[in-house]
C-alpha cells in the first residue's frame, strides 16, 4: 500500500517548533562564533510578549540569548539604563539585526503617547524608534497581537492613534501574533530566520508552520462539534462554539502545542477560545462569551 499523500499544509504543521529548534542547533555549531544581533524594541503594549518569552522552554530564552543571537537591546532585559541604553540601540543600527517589536506603534502626536527613552536632550518615540531600526533591520518580527494587527492597544477609541508595525513600515513585516504569543512561535520563528532563512507565510505573513490552521481543526473537543453536541454553560465537556470561541476563525496550534510548558491549553481549562491571536481581536471578537 502506498503512503497516503498528505496536505502540504497539515504535513508542515506535523513539523513542530522542536524540531526546527533541533535543526537549528546542529546547524549553529556549524556556524562561526559571531552571532546576529537582535533588537526588542517594547513599544504600545503591556510588555506580555517579553514575559512569555522569559517562559520558553524549548529551548529557554537562555540558550537564545546565548547561543543564537546577541540581544542589544532590550528594555526589560539589558543591565544599562538611561542614555547607555538607548546608544546601544543606535550602534546596533549600524550592524546586521533582526527587530522584534512588541506592542502597536502609537501615532497620535507624532507618537509622544509611547516614550521609549531620552537621548541627546530630548524624547524618542516608540514610532521614532521603529522606523529608524525597521529600515535597516534584515528581518523585521511584529510579536504579538498588537504589533500584528493593533490590538488591544488598537481597540476603541484608540485615543494613542496605535496601529501594526507594518502600518508604519514599507517592508515586509513578519507576524507573530497572540496575546501574547507563544515563546516557541518566536523563538522558532527566529531560529528559521538565523539557520534556514525566511520561513514559508501564509497571506497575512504569519509562519504557517505556527498560523497554517485553525484552533478548530485540531481541538480536543471537535468531535463534539462534528455530531452537533455543544455546551449550554461555562465547564460543560461538549464543543463551546455556541457559548462564544472563536477557535473557528483563529490560525494557531494551541490544541497540540499548549502553554506553560506544554500541560494546558484554555479550551482544556473549560475556556472558550477568545481569538487573541486573529487579526480582529479584541473589537471584533467581543463577547467572549455569549449565551
Amino acid at each position: 500500500m502506498k503512503n497516503p499523500v498528505l496536505c502540504p499544509v497539515v504535513d508542515a504543521k506535523n513539523v513542530t517548533a522542536a524540531r526546527i529548534i533541533d535543526l537549528a542547533i546542529e546547524k549553529s555549531r556549524q556556524m562561526p562564533e559571531s552571532k546576529m544581533n537582535l533588537i526588542w524594541l517594547e513599544a504600545a503594549g503591556c510588555s506580555g510578549n517579553i514575559i512569555s518569552l522569559l517562559n520558553a522552554d524549548n529551548p529557554g530564552v537562555g540558550y537564545l540569548l546565548k547561543s543564537m543571537v546577541n540581544m542589544t537591546y532590550s528594555n526589560s532585559l539589558m543591565q544599562a539604563e538611561g542614555e547607555m541604553a538607548y546608544e546601544k540601540l543606535a550602534d546596533t543600527l549600524n550592524t546586521e539585526f533582526i527587530l522584534v517589536v512588541e506592542g502597536a506603534a502609537a501615532t497620535k502626536d507624532n507618537g509622544n503617547y509611547n516614550i521609549i527613552a531620552r537621548h541627546g536632550g530630548r524624547f524618542i518615540t516608540a514610532l521614532e524608534a521603529i522606523k529608524a531600526a525597521g529600515e535597516k533591520a534584515k528581518y523585521v518580527l511584529a510579536a504579538g497581537t498588537c504589533a500584528s494587527y493593533g490590538g488591544l492597544s488598537a481597540a476603541e477609541p484608540n485615543p494613542s492613534g496605535s496601529v501594526s508595525i507594518d502600518n508604519v513600515l514599507s517592508r515586509e513585516v513578519i507576524k507573530v501574533p497572540g496575546c501574547p504569543g507563544h515563546p516557541d512561535w518566536v523563538i522558532g520563528t527566529i531560529a528559521h530566520l538565523l539557520y534556514f532563512g525566511r520561513p514559508e507565510l501564509d497571506e497575512q505573513n504569519r509562519p504557517v508552520i505556527f498560523y497554517g490552521i485553525t484552533i478548530h481543526d485540531r481541538c480536543t473537543r471537535r468531535s463534539y462539534f462534528d455530531r452537533g453536541i455543544f455546551a449550554k454553560k461555562l465547564g460543560d465537556k461538549e464543543c463551546m462554539f455556541k457559548i462564544g470561541c472563536r477557535g473557528p476563525a483563529t490560525k494557531t496550534d494551541c490544541p497540540v502545542r499548549q502553554w506553560n510548558s506544554y500541560v494546558s491549553w484554555p479550551i482544556r481549562d473549560n475556556t472558550p477560545c477568545i481569538g487573541c491571536a486573529q487579526e480582529r481581536f479584541p473589537d471584533g471578537m467581543e463577547p467572549f462569551v455569549r449565551y
